[in-house]
């Protein structure tokens, strides 16, 4: 009979050691549980911040003014447009008319002149 009861008390001696273990191991799990879960929110608020960020470098007059004044670039106009045929000819995009002669309006004939009202 003591061999058993010896034989129990290691037993429960045993179980009452792997209790407190699996507790103490509990504990430092959910520490780290809520170690990373602080993390993931602390992440997440940066992520919405960066993308509101994001979303304000990338306005259309930002980047036009980035454009024009780091790259630059300037808009296109029909004056600066060239198009390229497949034969590989350039054509422009608006043809210049031919320049007048330099007379001011006062010398210009009446008939040319016209008066509205």
């Amino acid at each position: 009979m003591a061999r058993l009861n010896l034989l129990l008390l290691i037993a429960v001696l045993g179980t009452a050691l792997l209790l407190v273990h699996t507790q103490y191991r509990s504990r430092q799990l959910f520490t780290e549980l809520e170690r990373v879960n602080s993390e993931a929110r602390r992440l997440e608020v940066e992520y919405e911040r960066l993308q509101v960020d994001k979303r304000a470098q990338a306005t259309p007059l930002r980047v036009e003014k980035l454009a024009k004044e780091q790259l630059k670039m300037r808009t296109t106009t029909p004056a600066i447009t060239l198009y390229v045929r497949q034969d590989g000819s350039v054509i422009p995009a608006v043809v210049a008319p031919a320049a007048p002669a330099s007379v001011p309006p006062a010398a210009r004939p009446a008939a040319v002149r016209r008066s509205h009202g």
